[in-house]
This record gives C-alpha cells, structure tokens and sequence, in this order.
C-alpha cells in the first residue's frame, strides 16, 4: 500500500467490495461529466469491469481516503505496454491529484514489467481526462475509434517511458 498526502491510500484492490467500489466512482463521475443524475448504484458499470479484471496480469488499483474509495485505474499488460483501461476518481476528489497519483502508481508498475509505454483510449470530448493525461506525458497518438457500446469517440494516447 502506498501513502500520498491528504491521507490518500494506494492499493490492489482484492476484497469482495473493491469491484463495487470502482463501478459507483465510475458512474457517478460519468453522470457528473455528462450533467446527468447521479445513480444510486454503479450496477452497470460491474460487467465491464468484471470483464477488463479477466484479462491475463489485469489490476484493479484503488485510491482510499479516510477508508473511502475516491478514484481507482484498472490496466492489464499488453505485448509491450500496459493498457489503462478505466481511470476514474469520485467527482468530490476533483483536483486533490488522486488521477496523478493512479497514473504515477501505473507507470512503475509498467515499469517494473519493462513495458516500454502507457496506453488508453479516452472520449474525445472529455476535457477533464485530456488535461490530466497531458499534464501527465501522455500524447495523441493520431487514433480514433467509436466505442462500441456508449457510440462516443475516443481517441488513443501513449506514453512513452
């Protein structure tokens, strides 16, 4: 477990309630984002989760302040980087770094793989991520696609370490 200031806690999230804890952060920065009512639950967001922690060498890393889940990042590696799949922090954690300090806590362990870079997809229009992600190294790496299931555009960005 890793400590950040603010009483901030870094850790692999293995108990039964970690995967809940993400899904609520997940939905309710997402309905905060998109200005829409914030869900009692983060049900939904559980099988895209459950389906990403499948994946061989998968993480679910969770940010914890006073014991209250505020942010996590889940990542997996990949031939020859690790992919960020999910990256979110509870919208009353805003701007206290919790995203930084997930991203920080992502690239050593990429690096401690001997991974050569950091990878995600993020949506297009998400202002919020995209300022987090290039104050943190990342770059446009000139890709788009349209998800699948939300139909919005994401674009790809790398970080090269």
């Amino acid at each position: 477990m890793n400590s950040l200031n603010d009483n901030v806690e870094l850790a692999v999230g293995s108990d039964p309630h970690a995967v809940p804890e993400a899904a609520l952060i997940w939905a309710r920065a997402t309905a905060v984002r998109d200005r829409r009512p914030e869900p009692a639950t983060g049900d939904d967001k559980i099988p895209g989760i459950q389906r990403r922690l499948r994946l061989e060498g998968a993480k679910l890393l969770l940010a914890r302040r006073n014991g209250k889940c505020v942010g996590f990042t889940l990542f997996a590696p990949r031939e020859e980087s690790l992919e960020i799949f999910y990256l979110a922090v509870d919208p009353d954690s805003w701007g206290s770094s919790v995203a930084s300090a997930l991203l920080v806590w992502a690239e050593n362990h990429a690096h401690s793989m001997c991974r050569a870079s950091l990878e995600l997809w993020v949506i297009n229009d998400n202002a919020r991520a995209l300022g987090v992600y290039a104050r943190a190294g990342f770059v446009d790496a000139g890709q788009v696609k349209r998800d699948e299931t939300s139909g919005q555009i994401e674009r790809r960005l790398v970080k090269q370490i």
